[in-house]
């Protein structure tokens, strides 16, 4: 791995000179507990109360990646999401009554009911242009978006976000391979959860990371500990700046883990319990909620009153989603590029 940065934990005394103020601090866990409130309580209403149904895909385990990479982001740049893509738009600021909208099939949802939770994260308000069901595809959209950008000699970038069963695609190759060759402005975040669908990825790389992949096509990339907030945030700053001044692809590869299933249909019984366990103790809202009281950022107390604030606020979206109309059927016509 010598051609990769490898950005580990950051410990507790780095804290301080990563350029954060606690406020900002806070909210970034603000933003991580809405993430994990709001897909528990969307896995209760699939699989327990039964009020919603199709797809699903949870971003439970992965809360840190979206909020580290968005937090060193401007609202100007662009992201491209995926399928598990509740926690991108959530971490981007979509509010949450759209985003509960969307998953009733509601006229409030970010795609006016019409997309399901697979294309709840694209909203454009938000410069999320794509949320995309098909593993890999928004990667060399996501180059086309950059070289759009390139044309128009504009300062912002594109940030696509895959999970490691996309590194297999033959888009994948093909889309890094286009960014890189074409100097283009992308910031490429792999999201290695450790399973496409059922798949290990011990299984199915013979390198020992994606960020390797990337390098080959002359990629800077970064390895980075998914888990950690702050070290995500890190790397990510970086990252970004790196795309901003240079005008050329950086990649981050993100090791972390999917807590549950492929899909809420999935009960994952082909992991190992102590593989998950294991991981299970290094959760990232845990972890980061730990660190904050440790150096003194939130009491107990605080954090209490945060959470329950939160679960609030998830309940709340639930109610309105569950009172708002559903599109009109005459309605539809105004969402179609051609109606021959």
């Amino acid at each position: 791995m010598s051609d990769v940065i490898v950005v580990g934990e950051t410990s507790v005394d780095e804290y301080c000179d990563v350029g954060l103020t606690p406020r900002e601090m806070v909210d970034m866990l603000k933003q991580m507990l809405e993430i994990r409130r709001f897909e528990e309580r969307v896995e209760r209403l699939f699989l327990v109360e039964g009020e919603l149904i199709g797809p699903c895909h949870l971003y439970l385990g992965q809360e840190a990646i979206a909020v580290g990479v968005i937090k060193a982001l401007t609202n100007e740049d662009i992201v491209v999401s995926t399928y598990r893509g509740h926690g991108h738009a959530l971490a981007r600021g979509v509010s949450m009554e759209m985003l509960m909208g969307e998953l009733y099939g509601r006229e409030i949802g970010t795609c006016k009911g019409l997309g399901g939770s697979m294309h709840s994260a694209m909203y454009v308000k938000k410069n999320i242009l794509m949320a995309t069901a098909i593993v890999g595809s928004g990667i060399p959209i996501a180059a086309g978006i950059a070289l759009g950008l390139k044309y128009k000699n504009s300062d912002n970038i594109v940030t696509c976000f895959f999970g490691d069963g996309a590194a297999t695609t033959g888009a994948f190759h093909e889309g890094i391979n286009m960014a890189a060759v074409l100097k283009l402005p992308v910031l490429y975040v792999c999201e290695n959860n450790q399973y496409a669908y059922s798949l290990p990825f011990s299984k199915s790389f013979a390198a020992g990371n994606v960020a390797e992949f990337a390098s080959g096509y002359g990629l800077r990339s970064y390895f980075v500990y998914g888990n950690d907030v702050i070290s995500v945030y890190r790397a990510s700053r970086e990252a970004v700046e790196e795309v901003r001044k240079h005008k050329s692809p950086v990649f981050i590869e993100c090791r972390t883990y999917r807590q549950k299933g492929h899909g809420v249909y999935d009960r994952a019984l082909y992991r190992p319990k102590e593989e998950v366990d294991e991981w299970l103790r290094n959760d990232p809202v845990m972890k980061f909620s730990r660190r904050l009281v440790e150096l003194g950022v939130l009491t107990e107390e605080e954090l209490k009153n945060i959470d329950e604030d939160v679960k609030e606020k998830v309940e709340k979206a639930v109610e309105i989603a569950r009172k708002a109309k559903v599109l009109e059927f005459g309605e539809l016509f105004k969402y179609l590029y051609s109606s021959r």
